[in-house]
């Protein structure tokens, strides 16, 4: 099975995301992750969409999703072409004596404690998908009880990207 991320450009209007997801779920497809939000335009939002699946089976969605009357542009992010992060809050039970722990992993993995209470700690992470399942696994010997993970965002590297003013000129000329 291999993992495809979309990043698609769509009208910022109400109903579209529903649209979007509801193109998967109808087919059958899994969304692994979808992170939605406001561009440079405000009239035009960028989802990024993570699925999984066989070849055909991503072909298949790439062109499912451009044929949908919201979408402006759909561009496939090649892994080695485009950079991916991922945010994530993790609620850390933690007495005094396991606090001093806890900071020295939070300072290796570069990450911020955002919060203290007196029997917890909350934790903030942006990264790769495998830092933050790095941060995870050095955070399993403790009482993690809560994470709360974005999903994905990307972007690609470079001059590549999307021109959104010509992108729009081209759809609504027809």
């Amino acid at each position: 099975m291999e993992r495809m991320i979309l990043s698609i450009l769509v009208d910022n209007t109400p109903g579209v995301l529903n649209r979007v997801a509801g193109l998967f779920s109808r087919r059958g497809y899994n969304i692994d992750s979808l992170t939605v939000g406001e561009t440079n335009d405000p009239t035009i939002s960028r989802m990024t969409v993570a699925a999984r699946g066989e070849p055909d089976t991503l072909e298949q969605i790439e062109k499912q999703v451009r044929k949908l009357e919201d979408v402006f542009s759909v561009i496939v992010l090649d892994d080695a072409k485009s950079v991916y992060r991922e945010l994530v809050m993790i609620k850390v039970n933690a007495n005094s004596a396991e606090r001093q722990d806890i900071v020295s992993i939070v300072d290796i993995f570069r990450c911020n404690i955002v919060d203290v209470a007196p029997d917890s700690l909350v934790i903030e992470a942006t990264g790769t998908q495998s830092k933050i399942d790095g941060l995870l696994a050095m955070l399993d010997s403790f009482k993690v009880t809560e994470i709360v993970r974005t999903g994905i965002a990307g972007i690609s590297r470079g001059a590549d990207d999307f021109d959104i003013e010509k992108i729009k000129a081209k759809k609504y000329r027809g």
